[in-house]
């Protein structure tokens, strides 16, 4: 074989598992960790005949790290190393060294949790950090460290946080490997805002071919910009011989080979790919990177229950796999398509999957292995709380989980089925009506890519045709077979009873439903269908296809259940109504969904959603089927429930009741309660709309008002043991004084009618009111006899307007409140009009008074104006009545 640098450091591997049974690998990519480490444990004592299982995170990786180590052993695939992935495996009973995709090992360890007949386990690229992998990590550590000491764990990467790795497996030890010594130039390049990404791209990568020998393997974050910058490079003169191939999880594994094949001898290559070719892969030839700094990741958010696609710029580890793919051969240039100083800020590493993650299927399987606490095993990153609620709460909905938090029978079986349990839930509901073959191929077309990636109808059914008609496609085939898979093992288990009908679950999941915040769950159920998703944002330019596949057609036959029947057990959440507008309301609750008018499904009352861009507020619908209002409320009955409510009528200033059918936040049925409204609910609305409307809302008229005005000047005043009358005080004691009085008023003419006057005495006890009378009194008699209103509406400065002549004689201002608060006096002329505002009475006799004098004796000539105020006789009257030893 020839020698690779990993090769230096495979006897200190070696030894560390001999000592030990934890050990942390890194080496840089192509120093040939993949193939060589797994051949060098072949002979090893410890292996004693045990098997050794390595995980690769991509189905094609795995395929072709297999089919290289058996190249190295003279052999064929299956027989001493083999592999085993979704939908494919090659494997025998002499198998030794076995390739799996992360989902396998998660299976593996569900049988049989001592891992029998296995020596080792690597776990290679870590640093991507799947979920599956972290998962598998976690199980296979409590496996080693309660049931098989003697399992030894690898793990491996070449960009990776050993430190931490290593203190995760128990201060394992850390082994480097310096890969292949070719030189990589880097080049960066000053972004360009005005132009596009493909634009850029394009002419990068024209300019690394007319430079540089060799392939080019070009990183994008997605199929949409891979596609365009394909017809942008159509347009290009290359060089001659120079062919694009695209690489992607939305391809078959026959048309991924191809794109990682060597070229034709004597041409070139360029290959447009996603994060698939980061880790572990060889393309062939390749001499050339062109990196776009960006990737596409999906991010969970249980508040939602959504998935949604974000472009991101990639870490300086995923920079790093990238710039090494092009020195892996011979010495090579990398073009990176961000500015120097951008590279500094990006993060280290990128984040983990299991933090960003729709967490069911996580919790699904922990549940299975005997796990409520994720805090019981041990995580690089445990999983967030906020989602793991989440996933709780949908699989007990699902009918996946007790009460308890262990699992159903039904959610065992969807567990073994490795799919997610929306799609197991459908699979059993598939198998009650005997419509096993179409839940299968349902489930098996929406955990797989998008087949119809140029189609811009959302409507299922023309991806179900795709599939029924593609038997001879080995892709559609393999999708075919692993749904005949799934029909097959549950025929099989005649023992597993669907509870998704009980009571039980029906209360879990009317109540999960009708809570418009619950983490009620989505699922973009695959990375590679997920990775397609954003091509929709394009497909205005892509042909269309008829949308001529009727219900009955999706259906097994007269009475059974059709598509949308079905998906409406995956999706309860996420059946949609039809608004005024157009656009859709979905059950859980978030804002509206759109589906574009051009759509025959656009004018369905009902959809069934399977895929939603929960992108920005307004989600666009990306996969869905129409549903049968009648058959809804069949097959949905344990999530519908009946309610009744009050509601305020504004136009009609009143409040109303009504009879709603609801599933979740949607109403199927609605009908006004004419009679027998509930008086508790009725007063309870009422506060309700007060506190909405403010405290102005209540109808306090002239006398209460005044009343209310009163108390408060005593509780400004400061006033012992006086209680509290701001409007605050009074809106939060409602419960108290105002709420028993409502429950037989249903409109705002009502409530005006009410005496508030009374309910506010009644906040007073006998001898605050008497307090009241007395200290803040309605009137007050002047000097000439008259009694003068006094106005409170400032309770802290309460006035009496007064003409001046009637106060003659009185030397000093009043006092209200026991002597505390001063009234305020507006003096008046004889013809009512301000002429002084004072709490001084003594000081405007003594000062003011004798320049008001001359002013009001001008213009009041017949009016009284005396010299001396204070032995004046107060009138009312222009002038008082004569008496004796007065002058007039």
């Amino acid at each position: 074989m020839q020698p690779l640098p990993i090769d230096e450091v495979l006897p200190g591997l070696l030894a560390a598992l001999q000592n030990g049974n934890c050990a942390v690998l890194t080496a840089d990519p192509g120093a040939g960790k993949t193939t060589r480490v797994p051949l060098a444990m072949l002979n090893e004592p410890w292996l004693a005949g045990g098997k050794i299982i390595m995980l690769e995170p991509r189905r094609l990786a795995a395929r072709s790290a297999a089919a290289f180590m058996a190249k190295q052993l003279g052999e064929q695939v299956g027989e001493r190393v083999g592999y085993r992935v979704r939908l494919d495996n090659r494997v025998s009973p002499r198998t030794v060294i076995e390739v799996v995709t992360e989902g396998i090992l998660t299976r593996m360890l569900q049988e049989d949790p001592a891992l029998s007949g296995v020596g080792t386990i690597l776990f290679d690229e870590f640093h991507e950090r799947h979920l599956h992998g972290d998962l598998g990590l976690a199980l296979a550590l409590q496996c080693q460290g309660i049931l098989r000491e003697d399992l030894r764990l690898v793990v491996m990467s070449a960009t990776l946080d050993a430190a931490r790795v290593a203190q995760l497996l128990g201060g394992a030890p850390v082994i480097a490997s310096r890969g292949r010594s070719f030189p990589v130039e880097t080049r960066y390049s000053l972004p360009d805002a005005k132009q596009r990404l493909e634009d850029r791209m394009a002419a990068a990568i024209k300019e690394a071919l007319l430079e540089r020998e060799g392939d080019v393997l070009a990183f994008l974050p997605g199929t949409a910009e891979i596609r365009r910058t394909a017809r942008q490079l159509a347009e290009q003169r290359l060089p001659s011989g120079t062919s694009v191939r695209e690489l992607h999880g939305t391809l078959s594994l026959e048309d991924q080979a191809a794109a990682i094949a060597p070229a034709p001898e004597g041409g070139r290559k360029i290959v447009l790919a996603t994060s698939i070719a980061e880790s572990s892969l060889t393309v062939e030839g390749v001499r050339i990177v062109v990196d776009s700094g960006l990737m596409r990741v999906s991010r969970f958010s249980p508040r939602t229950g959504m998935s949604r696609l974000e472009t991101v710029p990639l870490s300086k580890a995923s920079a790093d796999q990238r710039r090494g793919r092009a020195g892996r051969l011979a010495p090579g240039l990398c073009i990176r398509l961000w500015s120097e100083a951008e590279h500094s800020r990006l993060p280290d590493f990128g984040s983990p999957e299991i933090a960003e993650s729709d967490l069911a299927a996580l919790r699904l399987e922990l549940a299975v292995w005997g796990v409520d606490d994720p805090n019981e095993l041990s995580w690089l990153t445990p999983p967030p709380a906020p989602a793991y609620g989440a996933a709780t709460e949908l699989l007990q909905a699902l009918g996946c989980l007790k009460a308890a938090g262990g699992p159903t029978e039904a959610g065992k079986a969807i567990a073994a089925l490795g799919l997610h349990p929306r799609l197991g839930a459908m699979l059993l509901r598939g198998k009650e009506t005997g419509q096993l073959r179409l839940a299968s191929r349902l489930a098996a077309l929406l955990s797989e890519r998008n087949l119809l990636p140029n189609e811009r109808s959302a409507d299922i059914g023309l991806r179900l045709s795709r599939l029924e008609s593609g038997e001879r496609e080995p892709s559609l085939k393999r999708l075919l077979a692993q749904a005949e898979r799934w029909q097959r093992m549950l025929e099989k288990d005649g023992a597993i009873q669907s509870n998704l009908q009980s009571k039980q679950m029906g209360n879990q999941q009317s109540n999960l439903l009708s809570n418009q915040q619950s983490n009620l769950q989505s699922n973009l159920l695959s990375n590679s269908r997920l990775a397609a998703a954003d091509e929709y944002a394009e497909e205005h330019a892509g042909p269309r296809s008829k949308e001529n596949i009727s219900a009955s057609q999706r259906s097994g036959g007269a009475g059974a259940l059709t598509t949308g029947g079905l998906l409406a057990h995956a999706y309860p959440d996420r059946i949609a109504q039809r608004r005024s507008d157009g656009r859709y309301l979905l059950a859980a609750g978030r804002g509206a969904a759109a589906l574009t008018a051009d759509q025959q499904l656009s004018q369905a009352p009902y959809l069934v959603v399977c895929e939603l861009d929960d992108a920005g507020a307004e989600g666009r619908i990306l996969l869905a089927d129409r549903l049968d209002k009648e058959e809804l409320q069949q097959e949905l009955a344990s999530f519908i429930k009946e309610e009744e409510s009050l509601e305020w009528e504004e136009e009609a200033r009143a409040i109303r009741g009504r009879r709603r059918v609801k599933l979740g936040t949607l109403i199927l049925k609605e009908t006004p309660l004419k009679s027998g409204l509930d008086p508790e609910g009725v007063a309870e609305m009422w506060l309700t709309v007060i506190r909405e409307k403010g405290f102005s809302f209540i109808p306090f008229h002239k006398s209460a008002q005044s009343l209310l005005n009163r108390m408060r000047a005593m509780q400004a005043a400061g006033a012992r043991d006086w209680p509290d009358f701001s409007e605050d005080a009074l809106l939060a004691s409602m419960q108290d004084w105002l709420k028993p009085h409502l429950g037989g008023i249903r409109t705002y003419a009502e409530l005006e009618k009410m005496n508030m006057t009374s309910l506010l005495e009644g906040l007073l006890t006998w001898k605050q009111r008497s307090e009241l009378d007395a200290e803040a009194p309605l009137h007050w008699s002047v000097p000439s006899g008259s009694k003068i209103p006094i106005d409170y509406s400032d309770p802290a400065k309460p006035f009496a307007a007064v003409r001046l002549q009637e106060l003659f004689g009185l030397a000093e201002t009043p006092r209200l409140a026991g002597g505390r608060l001063p009234l305020t006096l507006h003096l008046l002329s004889p013809a009512h009009r301000p002429v002084q505002v004072t709490q001084d009475l003594a000081s405007f006799w003594s000062n003011g008074y004798f320049e008001v004098k001359k002013d009001l004796k001008g213009r009041y000539p017949k009016h009284y104006w005396p010299d001396n105020p204070y032995e004046a006789t107060p009138t009312n009257r222009a002038k008082p009545r004569t008496t004796p030893g007065q002058k007039s």
